[in-house]
């Protein structure tokens, strides 16, 4: 029945490159070297905070990034938003003139994130003088959410980072805040409330720990990755961006901060990870608003399919940076090639049980009962053991069995992907390749639109 060759062997070698994939991230996160600090002030910082209807996060981001790092300047971007964004904005730069409100209005607002920021990038360079050294100019995007270590700027001042005068970009760990919050959902009941505290700790466990190994793995092989909170960016790595591509971020992308890195590396930049200082942001306890924005992310990465012919011919990729960037960008393919067959082998088991009979279908299937059991072993076990390495580094208060049920949580909740991915490819189809932002969890709505679908 399962005779042809790619139907066995393709999720094989799915898993051998995961195996691989997993055992250079754990090594890359348990083993990477101490972090030195540099001198903030070496440099201008500048973040730039894009925001859409954001009222309940916006005025406490602005102040802790002023308290925490007096000597930047924070460019907030408000798209055109229906609440009191704006105004409350513009109350704080009224009293602080490192606080600056840039205002987009419709029909050239809510064009996506990357339309925001480019935004923002026109308004800082009318802003500095035309002598100052834009080596030196640093922009930090952090999310309207984002709460961003007092002591990042020391963090990525440093060897790692932009101390080293080839190094474009920075990104930081990220990590959910609200991991111990007895009550995410606090107008349900307890097992909406059990499900809710799960679905946050899985996202702080697969950043904080699990992501931050890739982006280390991806220091090694020079193909490390932007995120949009988080993310630093020597001005001048923006500015030959933008002279090659008329604007630093892509206007329309859905990854327009993965995107940049790519740009960046293209250019000849140099990425950084640093895993020991962090931005934190709100994890989602909604689990529609958790698909929507990872089927975002997923459509997003499907784009970034367009960019292989470049990577592979740039000077710039070498041999392991190729193959980690495409086997990133390509997991959604994986994905929805693996949905395939299993569909595939569910017809043809269905087909069998007419044919044969169901004992004769189902029987065959039973003698690969061991080899079902060892590749199940295979497959949960690298989840499992991240269990422990988040412990230590992030709930240090818990045991280890804990833990380890954490890391088989993590193993079911990576699980989304497949839905995710699917319904990414379903929006390619139909053309709807509009960027809508994740509602906040302090917004009251919960059902609607939240941004204009192109």
């Amino acid at each position: 029945m399962f005779s042809s060759p790619f139907l066995l062997a393709f999720p094989f070698f799915l898993l051998l490159c995961f195996l691989l994939y997993w055992a250079g991230a754990r090594h890359a996160y348990t083993r990477r070297p101490a972090v030195e600090n540099g001198d903030p002030g070496a440099f201008d910082w500048h973040f730039f905070v894009p925001c859409r209807d954001e009222e309940a996060v916006v005025g406490t981001t602005v102040t802790r990034l002023r308290a925490d790092h007096p000597g930047a300047h924070v460019w907030v971007i408000d798209d055109d938003s229906e609440d009191r964004t704006g105004a409350i904005v513009a109350a704080l730069a009224d009293e602080d003139r490192r606080v600056h409100l840039v205002s987009r209005r419709r029909p050239n607002a809510r064009q996506g994130k990357g339309a925001a920021l480019n935004a923002a990038y026109d308004e800082l360079n009318q802003f500095l003088s035309k002598d100052t050294d834009r080596e030196r100019v640093v922009v930090c995007v952090i999310d309207a959410d984002g709460q961003l270590d007092p002591h990042a700027l020391a963090r990525v001042s440093g060897p790692q980072g932009f101390g080293d005068p080839e190094t474009g970009g920075v990104q930081v760990s990220v990590r959910m805040r609200n991991t111990e919050d007895p009550r995410p959902l606090p107008d349900r009941g307890r097992a909406a409330n059990a499900f809710a505290r799960l679905l946050v700790r899985m996202q702080d466990m697969e950043f904080s720990v699990s992501n931050a190994g890739m982006q280390l793995l991806r220091g090694r092989t020079g193909s490390v990755g932007l995120g949009g909170n988080g993310q630093f960016t020597r001005l001048a790595s923006l500015d030959r961006i933008a002279a090659a591509e008329r604007r630093p971020w892509q206007r329309g992308a859905l990854l327009e901060d993965y995107e940049l890195g790519l740009h960046m590396i293209l250019n000849g930049d140099r990425i950084s990870h640093i895993a020991d200082t962090w931005v934190s942001q709100e994890g989602l306890p909604h689990g529609r608003r958790f698909l929507t924005q990872r089927t975002r992310w997923a459509q997003g990465n499907l784009q970034c399919v367009r960019y292989a012919p470049r990577i592979v011919s740039s000077r710039h990729y070498g041999g392991k940076g190729v193959l980690e960037t495409l086997y990133t960008f390509l997991q959604p393919v994986a994905h929805l090639v693996t949905l395939a067959l299993c569909a595939v082998m569910f017809t043809l088991l269905g087909i069998t049980a007419a044919e044969d009979g169901v004992g004769e279908a189902f029987g065959g299937m039973l003698a690969l009962w061991p080899l079902v059991i060892a590749l199940a072993v295979v497959s949960v076990t690298p989840f499992v053991l991240w269990g422990p390495v988040y412990r230590r580094d992030r709930a240090d208060d818990r045991s280890l069995l804990t833990a380890l049920l954490w890391g088989l949580a993590l193993w079911v909740y990576a699980y989304h992907l497949f839905p995710a991915s699917a319904r990414g490819f379903v929006r390619m189809l139909r053309g709807r390749n509009g960027w809508a932002k994740t509602r906040r969890n302090a917004e009251s709505t919960t059902s609607g639109p939240v941004a204009i679908e192109a």
